[in-house]
């Protein structure tokens, strides 16, 4: 007998679609260039405030959005790989380091990217901060490394998406549209109410405050 638990709290869907969209932008804004390149500055600020957002919630979150109840070690890791443990109710142990690496590839690219100076059109608000060499570092590695490693990232986090949903039999999207799925009515549901909401609300609005305070500085 299974019931539906919540398993992803508002705030965490709102994250990640929120993110998957800025990330298409940036995409598309970043490749574009000329007076778009504004627009890619815009959402790199919107990006870092997601980030921060991220990193609190996952101290803060429903159950499974914390980073305590889902990152688990290599043993573990290796246990999942060879079906020796049970199914995962949140992310899998190997997708719980995706996500941190995800979160981790971001945040440098990101912040390079307020590092850097493309002696064209834009210039990063930090990079009056660091020296040349730093400045030249990080828009080599804006451009063109950070960019080329989140587009492999990318390409494994929906080549496991078609595995799971081909081989394993299930889809990992609809939860994260609804937030539910059918489990066990024992297992323990990530707490989704309207405080918990508005929580998310003034933490996700103080970490863009911070972000607009921080890239003024220059």
């Amino acid at each position: 007998m299974k019931a539906r638990v919540r398993v992803w709290d508002l705030p965490t869907r709102w994250f990640h679609w929120a993110l998957v969209l800025s990330v298409i932008g940036l995409a598309i804004t970043g490749n574009v260039g000329g007076l778009w390149i504004e627009w890619h500055y815009r959402l790199g600020q919107f990006v870092m405030s997601l980030l921060l957002f991220r990193l609190a919630w996952g101290v803060l979150g429903g159950h499974w959005s914390r980073f305590a109840n889902f990152v688990r070690g290599p043993i573990t890791i290796w246990r999942y790989w060879r079906g020796q443990t049970p199914p995962a109710v949140g992310h899998n142990p190997l997708g719980a380091w995706s996500v941190l690496l995800f979160l981790a590839l971001l945040s440098t690219q990101v912040v390079t990217g307020l590092l850097s100076d493309d002696e064209i059109a834009f210039y990063g608000p930090w990079s009056a901060l660091v020296s040349s060499d730093w400045v030249s570092w990080a828009t080599n590695y804006h451009q063109n490394i950070g960019k080329f490693l989140l587009l492999i990232l990318i390409a494994m986090h929906l080549l496991a998406m078609v595995f799971y949903a081909v081989v394993r039999h299930k889809n990992l999207v609809p939860a994260m549209v609804h937030g539910d799925k059918y489990l066990s009515p024992l297992t323990t549901a990530s707490s989704d109410t309207t405080a918990r909401r508005v929580l998310a609300l003034v933490i996700w609005l103080l970490c863009a405050a911070l972000v607009l305070w921080t890239t003024s500085l220059s």
